[in-house]
């Protein structure tokens, strides 16, 4: 007789990716979303308007950032100390904060240089896009936990202009070099910036639920940015005209 066979030894679980990397994977499958939008909005038809109403927009969604991460900071503070996502993200915000501060201010001084009135125009609500984007953080953040936010940072970071855009948009705009400083600027740093943020991601230790939310706040806001930019197009396709010279 041969022995009965005893039980099975539980299977291994496959070790989980680091969550920068594996955020960075995703990213690439549905980042051609983004793509075709900004494709769409730098078409050459009405350039000139696209970009103005683009500096606009983007002041809207960018002066949203530092009190965002501020806001992160502040649960990361809070957070037990049990909680291993929260001195990761605590580092990460703590140096990333004064880097991003004044990027608003720029925009200013860009519109500025392109002929915009920036008190008239960011006088009016921002769009609901914008909202919708921007907006969702503050819900990860206050009601699950603060490393959402990243997953919002990397999908922005990653997305930074190409040098090559700055200088085409220049060209055939006709607007002069200072109304693209900001747009310069970020197309030179946005690269270890986002290195920066998925070292974060990479470092956090943090357990599936929260992985999980992480990957949806980085899918919504790829979604989110594309609705932006698809709006910005389609105002432009509209009037033909830049938002300074639109009639209220």
């Amino acid at each position: 007789m041969t022995a009965a066979p005893g039980p099975r030894a539980p299977e291994a679980r496959p070790a989980e990716a680091p969550l920068g990397a594996e955020l960075r994977a995703v990213l690439g499958l549905v980042t051609p979303v983004l793509h075709r939008s900004a494709a769409r909005l730098w078409q050459p038809r009405d350039l000139r308007a696209r970009y103005l109403r683009y500096l606009v927009t983007m002041h809207t969604v960018i002066r949203a950032s530092v009190p965002l991460m501020e806001r992160a900071l502040a649960h990361c503070r809070d957070a037990p100390g049990r909680d291993p996502a929260g001195e990761p993200l605590r580092r990460y915000l703590a140096a990333h904060i004064p880097r991003e501060r004044h990027h608003d201010t720029w925009l200013l001084r860009d519109m500025e240089a392109a002929g915009l009135r920036p008190g008239r125009e960011l006088a009016r609500p921002p769009s609901p896009e914008v909202a919708r984007l921007v907006g969702a953080q503050y819900y990860w953040i206050d009601h699950f936990h603060p490393l959402c936010l990243l997953g919002y940072v990397a999908v922005l970071e990653l997305n930074a202009p190409a040098m090559s855009l700055v200088a085409l948009l220049a060209e055939r705009t006709g607007l002069p070099p200072a109304a693209f400083d900001t747009l310069r600027l970020h197309a030179e740093i946005d690269g270890g910036h986002s290195a920066a943020v998925l070292t974060a991601l990479d470092e956090s230790a943090a357990p599936p639920q929260v992985r999980a939310a992480v990957r949806l706040s980085a899918l919504h806001t790829v979604q989110a940015l594309a609705d932006v930019l698809n709006a910005l197009s389609d105002a432009t396709d509209r009037t033909g005209r830049p938002p300074d010279r639109e009639d209220h």
